[in-house]
């Protein structure tokens, strides 16, 4: 009898740091995040994903009481904040805003990326998808996309149009324009949508191929003419700039989209508590009217949804790469 009972008491006595170790490890998940989070930015200030990355940040911060701190990390086409991502530890204190550029575009442009984004990467929320717009200054001569066409086929290689960089799938929107219309415009590459956008105003390019966001503001004040966006609907925040395929070119469909990832290997419960703070601000009123007011459209997903996205994406856009002839070094 006292042999069981002693043994009962051991039992117990070892079982005790078992049952504390549970409920400490689950205390910590419950208390996720219990320091700031840094949000990569894998661009400079002010194009459209800075923009859109620090309004989630605010939102984020001002909604749950989290600390969400944006951190730019821009160059290459974005893939140099995409790989520091991926290589951070998988706790879901780094976090990223990717989109379709550096996710599934240039790892079929570049020969050699420090990061699979299907592999090092766990997608946890989709934000948002935006068309992509040729503007022009409004004091060009280019009224029309039709005016660009002609002035191309008359003097190849002369038009030119500046994008955020090489390997964004603004770059590759030019490019399969160029395609579409059979012209040959030459692409000006910057390190960013700022640098794009101040040279297009000064009229150094004719032309800049842009995510909305980017160049919203410029054409609200009336310094920049729309003369098409290239997604397959008009854009909620551009109702009276046509389509690309509106204009003869059928079929046209070029858009981009933003979402938060982290590295592969962070906690699940992490990915669900991040993906359900992200959604619930996209379901708010006020948050989709913020959204649509930079250009963008507002879209949620479940983690799966947003991971399946990627997947068919990345490989969608190993074509569109190939078939282009792009590469960068």
């Amino acid at each position: 009898m006292i042999r069981r009972k002693l043994t009962r008491s051991l039992a117990l006595v070892l079982a005790l740091p078992l049952a504390f170790g549970t409920v400490a490890a689950q205390a910590q998940t419950a208390a996720y995040p219990a320091k700031p989070i840094r949000m990569v930015v894998p661009f400079p200030p002010g194009g459209g994903t800075d923009i859109l990355a620090r309004l989630v940040a605010q939102k984020l911060t001002e909604a749950n009481h989290w600390t969400v701190v944006p951190d730019n990390r821009g160059g290459a086409g974005g893939t140099i904040g995409i790989a520091e991502a991926a290589r951070a530890a998988p706790t879901g204190y780094d976090i990223v805003m990717g989109q379709k550029d550096n996710m599934v575009v240039a790892p079929w442009l570049y020969k050699s990326l420090s990061y699979n984004p299907v592999k090092d990467l766990t997608a946890v929320a989709h934000v948002a998808y935006t068309p992509v717009v040729i503007v022009t200054q409004a004091n060009s001569k280019f009224k029309t996309l039709d005016d660009v066409v002609k002035a191309a086929r008359a003097a190849p290689d002369t038009v030119t149009y500046g994008s955020p960089g090489n390997g964004t799938t603004i770059h590759l929107a030019g490019e399969i324009f160029n395609g579409a219309a059979k012209i040959k415009m030459r692409h000006v590459p910057y390190k960013g949508s700022n640098a794009a956008m101040m040279d297009v105003l000064a009229g150094n390019v004719d032309l800049m191929v842009s995510s909305v966001p980017s160049a919203l503001a410029q054409i609200k004040a009336g310094k920049l003419r729309p003369l098409a966006v290239t997604s397959a609907k008009r854009s909620t925040s551009l109702p009276d700039t046509p389509t690309v395929a509106e204009l003869g070119y059928k079929d046209f469909d070029v858009s981009t989209w933003y979402g938060i990832f982290v590295p592969a290997g962070t906690p699940k419960d992490v990915v669900a508590t991040l993906n359900a703070a992200v959604n619930k601000l996209l379901a708010t009123p006020e948050m989709k009217a913020a959204i649509i007011a930079q250009g963008a459209e507002p879209q949620g997903m479940t983690p799966e949804q947003f991971g399946t996205l990627l997947k068919t994406d990345y490989e969608k856009w190993k074509g569109i790469v190939q078939a282009s002839g792009a590469t960068i070094e």
